[in-house]
């Protein structure tokens, strides 16, 4: 099973100058809560913004650049080689948690959709493409709490693909 994992803005933002626009501390502990144990999937940038691979997963980064290394990281160069490793985990699975032209392009081949929606626009440069709402049914959405350290409003919104 292929999911994809990401927050979004009103406006489908979801980066700026490769980082997130926005501090929600509770969004973070929801990603590591829900990816702990389990295979991500991201681009190279959205590794580098990272910075380093993310403990008690396994990281797999994608990239074109065949010469390209990581320790702790599995790297991999197409869409088709992630379908590939989805094939060989078909009791697993994968999350897709970035960038934005991943996303793009594996969107078509996913199973389930974890949504961070954050009732707030924020300026930046990166956008998750747009979903044919009648292929998705939403199977949960728990709302977040709005504090102190986390200053919008949002809530956390499962999708599964509707089987046609």
């Amino acid at each position: 099973m292929i999911s994809l994992l990401y927050a979004m803005d009103r406006n489908r933002l979801i980066g700026k100058n490769n980082q997130l626009p926005w501090h929600l501390p509770q969004d973070l502990a929801y990603f590591k809560r829900v990816t702990m144990g389990h295979t991500i999937v991201m681009g190279r940038k959205t590794f580098d913004s990272i910075g380093k691979p993310l403990p008690g997963r396994e990281n797999i980064i994608i990239t074109r650049d065949k010469h390209f290394t990581s320790n702790g990281c599995k790297i991999i160069h197409s869409i088709d080689e992630l379908l590939e490793l989805s094939r060989n985990k078909m009791d697993e699975e994968i999350f897709v948690i970035g960038g934005a032209e991943i996303f793009k392009e594996i969107l078509p081949y996913s199973d389930r959709l974890y949504v961070t929606n954050i009732y707030h626009e924020f300026e930046g440069d990166t956008y998750f493409p747009s979903i044919d709402e009648n292929e998705w049914k939403m199977i949960s959405k728990e709302p977040g709490i709005k504090d102190d350290k986390n200053p919008y409003d949002f809530d956390f919104v499962v999708y599964e693909k509707i089987i046609k």
